[in-house]
């Protein structure tokens, strides 16, 4: 979920006619690999899809291996404010509209169900803009875990809807922020992120009760604040080993974090996979995934950048939105990616499949 208000949005939608030219995200990515010490060949091709004006721009041959030439980006669902925690689950893809706080599905038919009315929990107390339920992943017994910012929790929903609480507080006993982003490790370990986004006032905000927006691992009902030295930690994910943790920090500085993952569950120093030019307001680091070859999907200004475990920026997906929030990997087989941005779901057929959660079959 991004940090900067609807208004900058706006802003941004006025000054840009509603989407980010091409010109300006490849100029974008030419700074961003510059400064990150990255370098990728930018050879921007529009994909001949269903989509206006979405891109698959290819820097590098070997992206081919992971999207094949002639994949087109498809439009789900539209007609949201902002969407987000997209996660396959029981056959179908879930997502929620975090400001409209509602919870929905798509199924083999293609039709647009509301799951949830008040998917981030209540609204009576104070709340920032964006009150709904926001990341979320499947658990072993096919279970969704999910964060909730009105809620200031993690939820468990079984298909039949039904809610339990799951992480209120830490082990101070202190009410977390507004729980953002989740991925399991593999030794079933949850781990989140916990920024202020949820919070009225974000930071500034009197209810906020933890000093730090931390990320977390909960295991064996004991949660562990692992890293509180990011100002807005965002996305998260590991690699397929599990050695590395991958997190995205929204601002004031945008970038990415690479940490190695230690036997005992606490991570070595952060050190940058990529970082981003700002200000971008309304267009900022968010979601990021992980797929079966390594290679880390990552948002941020100007699209979602497919970067390699070794650093190469292989290539980027662009959408007409202001933003691209989120990805998840669904479908029976593992290999259609389903991307969240501003007000639209979208999917795209991939040649490599994604990364499955722990040793869950995805195609519940």
């Amino acid at each position: 979920m991004t940090h900067s208000l609807r208004s900058s949005r706006r802003s941004l939608r006025s000054d840009w006619g509603g989407r980010i030219p091409l010109a300006c995200a490849v100029a974008l990515l030419a700074s961003t690999c510059a400064s990150s010490g990255l370098r990728a060949e930018v050879a921007a091709t529009i994909a001949p899809g269903s989509v206006a004006s979405a891109s698959i721009e290819r820097f590098s041959p070997a992206l081919d291996a992971v999207i094949a030439p002639g994949a087109v980006i498809e439009k789900v669902a539209g007609g949201f404010q902002f969407v987000e925690g997209p996660v396959w689950a029981f056959g179908e893809i879930w997502f929620s509209d975090l400001v409209g706080n509602k919870l929905f599905a798509v199924g083999g038919d293609g039709a647009t169900r509301l799951l949830l009315e008040n998917s981030g929990g209540a609204t009576d107390a104070p709340h920032s803009e964006y009150p709904g339920s926001n990341g979320a992943v499947v658990d072993r017994d096919g279970s969704v875990l999910m964060a909730q910012h009105a809620g200031r929790r993690i939820v468990r929903i079984t298909k039949d809807m039904a809610i339990t609480s799951v992480i209120e507080r830490d082990a101070q006993g202190r009410r977390l922020n507004s729980p953002n982003d989740m991925v399991f490790a593999a030794d079933g370990a949850l781990w989140f992120t916990d920024p202020a986004f949820g919070l009225a006032g974000f930071d500034g905000s009197s209810d906020k009760e933890i000093p730090y927006n931390g990320v977390y691992r909960w295991k064996d009902g004991q949660l562990t604040a692992v890293i509180v030295d990011l100002p807005n930690p965002n996305g998260i994910a590991f690699s397929p080993d599990g050695r590395l943790l991958y997190v995205s920090n929204s601002g004031p500085e945008m970038f990415v974090n690479i940490y190695d993952v230690k036997a005992d569950g606490s991570v070595g120093a952060g050190r940058r996979l990529i970082s981003y030019p700002g200000p971008r307001p309304g267009d900022v680091p968010d979601g990021l995934k992980v797929d079966s070859r390594g290679n880390i999907w990552t948002s941020g200004p100007g699209g979602i950048r497919i970067i390699n475990p070794q650093g190469k920026v292989l290539g980027q997906i662009r959408t007409p939105d202001i933003a691209q929030a989120n990805i998840a990997w669904g479908g029976k087989d593992g290999r259609t990616a389903y991307i969240t941005a501003t007000g639209n779901v979208y999917r795209l057929r991939l040649a490599a499949p994604g990364l499955g959660s722990l040793n869950v079959n995805q195609s519940r």
